[in-house]
């Protein structure tokens, strides 16, 4: 079975609950639709983590004129030939190459485990059934492979109040802990988007998984409460605006 049709409230949804309620129940209600940076996030996660599999996936688009008849008639033939397998351009298939590539042998030790393993559970206080999906599960640790725009000092850091990365350790180690009664620590690896596409290692402490078991405790909570009440609220404040503000 696929992770998309497993029973379970997802991560990337579940994150919606810090911003509002309504935002998550219009997410749930409106799935995202696939974006081409979403797409090439796809083809460069799976080229780096299951490079063996990769063309299991993907086939590599001819580069053709389209508005040739001939150009027309060799894609079309490709498109047809895809079968279960996405398409993926030249452009962006030479990139995840390259990002491969400038991968230390040391960072891609971590890569070692169990790849998109999915975690599912059922959350002992609510009742709710969770789950997400680890890039890879390793011996008492999970890791984590994210692009950035930068690696630099304090970059990344802002990018995980921003996408709520801390919220993720957290709730990636709590769904361990459930199927396992173990506590896992938590990687991320990061690589930055353009060349010379760096990396950077970034172990999580135990306080930063542990605030972002708080978080996950926080949000599944305010889910099983509105599921319950099939209340979905939105902002609920109403804020004064002070002159000069």
């Amino acid at each position: 079975m696929k992770y998309e049709e497993l029973e379970g409230v997802r991560r990337s949804d579940l994150w919606l609950m810090h911003i509002s309620p309504y935002h998550f129940k219009y997410r749930i209600d409106h799935p995202q639709e696939q974006t081409p940076t979403l797409a090439l996030g796809s083809v460069i996660h799976k080229y780096i983590l299951e490079p063996d599999t990769f063309f299991d996936e993907y086939a590599i688009a001819p580069e053709v004129d389209r508005r040739t008849k001939a150009g027309k008639e060799e894609y079309n033939a490709f498109v047809e030939s895809l079968g279960d397998k996405e398409a993926v351009s030249v452009t962006d298939y030479e990139v995840a190459r390259e990002m491969a590539a400038a991968i230390p042998d040391e960072v891609r030790e971590l890569f070692k485990g169990k790849k998109e393993e999915p975690i599912v559970w059922t959350d002992p206080q609510t009742g709710e059934i969770c789950k997400c999906r680890a890039d890879v599960i390793g011996d008492g640790i999970i890791v984590d492979y994210k692009t950035t725009t930068s690696c630099q000092d304090g970059h990344f850091e802002r990018s995980c109040k921003a996408y709520g990365y801390k919220f993720q350790a957290g709730m990636y180690c709590e769904g361990m802990f459930q199927n396992t009664l173990e506590d896992y620590g938590f990687v991320f690896v990061a690589q930055e988007k353009t060349a010379p596409y760096a990396v950077r290692v970034y172990y999580c402490d135990k306080d930063f998984i542990r605030e972002g078991q708080e978080q996950f405790r926080e949000f599944i909570n305010l889910f099983h409460e509105c599921k319950q009440k099939g209340e979905w609220p939105g902002y609920t404040s109403t804020e004064l605006l002070a002159d000069g503000e």
